[in-house]
């Protein structure tokens, strides 16, 4: 908060101020202090450094911490020396971890406080010795107070869009138009060369790289260190302080949102050339890994080979280091096409990456260049050459007016916005406007990748102006234009709702070896650049999402599911890749809901059967169900489903093998053509006839691979106009039967328009339905 208050006055709390962020669409995630909790340090002066009398490592320093009288401190702390700044905790002091500090002997000495490193006041991770302070720190002065360490740390989590708050600039540009409040900051001049030193700078990619700036820096002090406040700002931002030069890059890139990067210029060479990799090209990278770039990988390169994996991270051989006195500084844009993906594939994601695949404002390079240099001279002292820029920006949406209309406003947001209210949004935004008889035209600012249209501005507009403050006006309804496939979806997942199905979502991708164990037949597309391997292949098919949704359940003690799912699934073929719509479902655990009056009873085939024939009873085709084997199916208890002789889909039970692997009870599958489900008749009036019912029940012994559904499609294949049902209602084996025999019962329903049927009517029938069953099955009626 004390950086943003730099360029934008902020009076209110952070608390206030967080929330502001949150309603203009900047997510607060969190407030926290500049350091945990301590009291009781002061700012001490070391006055005396003298050797312990009974401890080779030990010193006995007289330190000044204002509190009238040099206290006497044991310190084995290396670097101490006399004149030092450093933080002292005096008798009474609370240090973090709720460590107070005592009058205590150390080695037979006195010692009355602690001089303190940064690890001791949770500053830093670790540290080499005592924290020292600038020598115009004030002697006796609350530690805590004078390095502002009750300033509140606002973390703000921004969505991918909105990468021109990666630096304070941005931050503070909205925090100008929030609070109507002009927006300052650093005062950023040419620096003027004073030595000729130059690299020359070659560019292969113009649209990978279309910006490229370089500067030779000479003369660097060695020991020269990094400012408190600098070091204090990084380390705010969660970043740990390095050297000065690359601690300057750091900041600048917190403070422009333009990353920078520092080469040791004697690695470097008189030539950085931008290009793709090459065969042969090996680059250890600064966090130690060795790499093999290859020719998608944009690289920084020297006469020697690559010095950095562009817009990435640096090579450790030119990195700048302690005895480093001349520099290459860079500063540059990559497109985010030419960075998308490439830091991933190396396990990496860094600060560089993380903005340049988001998209960084083209005209920041010389810029960002001016002020680091600026800084760097200021710190480390040397001269600088000129800069060396190479390459164009490149056009952008920016350069074309979006229009904006008054009436658009009114009509999207519902509520007229003054003239003057808008212009002040949206050059409080950086945009530049021109008003128009009907409104504005509007050129965004380079930084804002996501105002394309006149929608996008007056989406500014809604959370500037606050969207509290619009009025809720419920739409006018109007009826949903949607096709017919979609209308039979929607009925199909309707039913399925009223089956007490639940429908889910899952990704589209699944991990390979999922893909793997439920269609083996099938190569799964892979991800180039998979977010996990858990999300590593387009899904075949819509199974594994539902059995990852039971299995998640099942953990929880929900083992009564019945889930859907209707989405895409993804088969590559020999045209590419084949997307086709699907409707899955799942059930598992109980039939019925527990009831006292009802046995408990798990569900089976036949109710995954039962469903799959509710979707289909739509069609006017004939629908069978085919025993057949699929490898995510228990042997047995599978089935292919045809419509008019043509596969829609399968229903079965999950393999034991998929069930043990995934770990979940048994469970019953189906898995539908959606596009066949989508071609449903339309539901029509039929007359019902006002003569009876005759139904007449007839029991056939057929063998026991006979399927019954056969029997059922034979029979109606007959045609027979007064047969209106004809229904399955037993299957008995046992006494009376050999053992490969079973006895089908069939319930014939019998009715006609036009008259009331006979003894003959119905004996016909039943002899037609005897004879084609006998002949096609070798079906004997039972008596």
């Amino acid at each position: 908060m004390e950086w943003l208050r730099e360029w934008v006055s902020v009076e209110e709390s952070a608390e206030a101020f967080g929330h502001r962020l949150t309603m203009a669409g900047l997510e607060l995630d969190a407030i926290e202090a500049a350091a945990p909790a301590f009291s009781g340090v002061r700012i001490g002066s070391v006055l005396t450094v003298a050797p312990h009398p009974d401890a080779d490592r030990l010193r006995v320093c007289q330190v000044d911490a204002g509190t009238g009288e040099a206290l006497s401190i044991v310190c084995g702390a290396p670097n101490v020396f006399e004149g030092m700044r450093a933080p002292v905790a005096c008798i009474g002091a609370v240090l973090p971890g709720d460590f107070r500090i005592k009058r205590s002997k150390l080695r037979g000495v006195e010692s009355r406080g602690m001089l303190c490193s940064a690890v001791e006041l949770g500053l830093a991770e670790s540290s080499e010795g005592l924290m020292e302070l600038p020598a115009e720190a004030p002697v006796g002065a609350d530690f805590r107070e004078w390095l502002g360490l009750d300033e509140a740390i606002l973390e703000v989590d921004l969505t991918p869009n909105r990468a021109d708050c990666l630096g304070m600039v941005g931050v503070a540009r909205e925090a100008g138009v929030l609070l109507d409040q002009a927006v300052g900051g650093p005062v950023i001049e040419p620096v003027a060369a004073t030595i000729d030193s130059a690299v020359e700078v070659r560019l292969t990619d113009a649209d990978a790289c279309p910006v490229y700036a370089a500067r030779v820096i000479e003369g660097l002090d060695p020991d020269a260190r990094t400012p408190l406040w600098i070091r204090e700002r990084l380390r705010r931002c969660g970043l740990r302080p390095l050297h000065p030069v690359v601690d300057v890059t750091n900041y600048v890139m917190l403070e422009l949102g333009q990353p920078m990067h520092a080469f040791a210029a004697d690695a470097a060479g008189p030539v950085i050339t931008v290009r793709f990799g090459e065969a042969g090209d090996r680059l250890r990278l600064l966090n130690g890994n060795e790499i093999e770039p290859g020719p998608t990988d944009l690289l920084i390169a020297g006469q020697g080979g690559p010095l950095a994996l562009a817009g990435i991270m640096g090579g450790e051989p030119s990195a700048v280091g302690s005895s480093t006195t001349r520099i290459v500084l860079e500063s540059a844009h990559f497109s985010p096409h030419a960075l998308a993906g490439r830091a991933r594939a190396y396990g990496l994601h860094t600060d560089a990456s993380h903005r340049f695949e988001r998209g960084v404002d083209p005209t920041l390079p010389l810029y960002a260049m001016e002020r680091a240099t600026a800084m760097i001279l200021q710190i480390a002292g040397g001269a600088a050459g000129p800069v060396v820029h190479t390459g164009t920006i490149p056009a952008a949406h920016a350069d074309a007016p979006i229009g904006l209309r008054r009436e658009r406003i009114v009509r999207i947001l519902g509520v007229a916005l003054a003239p003057n209210e808008v212009e002040r949004i949206l050059t409080g935004l950086g945009c530049r406007v021109t008003t128009v008889e009907d409104g504005w035209q509007v050129r965004p600012l380079r930084a804002r990748f996501d105002l394309l249209r006149e929608e996008d501005l007056i989406e500014e507009l809604a959370r500037i102006h606050g969207y509290e403050r619009l009025p809720q006006t419920l739409p006018h309804a109007t009826a949903p234009v949607t096709s017919g496939a979609q209308d039979a979806i929607g009925v199909r997942k309707r039913e399925l709702a009223d089956l007490g199905f639940h429908e889910v979502i899952s990704f589209s991708f699944i991990a390979a070896d999922w893909a793997a164990a439920f269609y083996p037949e099938v190569q799964g597309l892979a991800l180039a650049n998979p977010i996990s391997s858990e999300l590593a292949v387009m899904r075949p098919g819509l199974w594994p999402g539902l059995v990852r949704t039971a299995a998640h359940n099942v953990a929880r003690q929900r083992a009564d599911l019945r889930l859907f799912e209707h989405g895409l699934r993804f088969v590559p073929d020999a045209s590419g890749l084949r997307q086709e719509s699907r409707l899955a479902g799942l059930l598992c655990g109980r039939a019925e809901p527990e009831h006292w009056q009802a046995a408990r009873r798990p569900v089976d085939f036949f109710d995954a059967k039962g469903v799959v024939e509710s979707l289909c009873a739509r069609h006017a085709g004939t629908l069978r169900f085919v025993a057949a084997a699929h490898p995510a199916l228990h042997d047995g208890q599978s089935a292919q489903v045809l419509l008019d002789g043509h596969g829609i889909g399968w229903v079965g039970a999950l393999h034991p093998s998929l069930r043990e692997r995934f770990d979940v009870p048994e469970l019953f599958l189906f898995e539908l053509d959606a596009a066949v489900l989508a071609e449903a008749l339309v539901p029509t009036f039929k007359a019902l006839s006002a003569f009876p019912s005759i139904r007449r029940d007839i029991a056939l012994v057929v063998d026991e691979d006979v399927p019954a559904g056969e029997m059922l499609a034979a029979v109606a294949e007959l045609g027979l106009p007064i047969l209106q049902e004809n229904r399955l209602f037993d299957v008995y084996r046992g006494k009376g039967l050999e053992e490969n025999e079973k006895s089908i019962a069939l319930g014939l329903i019998l009715r006609a328009f036009d008259r009331t049927l006979g003894e003959g009517d119905v004996d016909s029938v039943t002899k037609a339905v005897v004879d084609q069953l006998s002949a096609r099955f070798g079906a004997k009626p039972r008596y």
